[in-house]
């Protein structure tokens, strides 16, 4: 696990991005902009497979396209109006 410390000497555990709800995700952006890194990406809604009858659901929403390049700032769950992400200690 990775551990650090803030500029006042106490520990900081950070939370790397698992998870984002793209059936929670009303596409605002506002996690994109904020990301210091390439972790997110803008994609077509994926339809299930019950929603076939639903054709006005080709929205844009956020998509997780490195999750591995996370820095565990957090910034994307602050920001985001819906409370897509999950986060885990890396």
């Amino acid at each position: 696990m990775t551990t650090g410390y803030t500029k006042g000497g106490a520990e900081w555990t950070p939370e790397y991005v698992t998870e984002l709800d793209q059936a929670k995700c009303i596409g605002c952006g506002r996690c994109y902009k904020v990301c210091p890194r390439n972790v997110l990406d803008l994609v077509e809604r994926e339809l299930d497979d019950d929603d076939d009858d639903n054709d006005d659901d080709n929205m844009m929403v956020m998509s997780l396209a490195d999750a591995s390049d996370c820095i565990g700032c957090g910034s994307c769950g602050r920001v985001c109006p819906k409370g897509c992400y999950t986060y885990a200690p890396g």
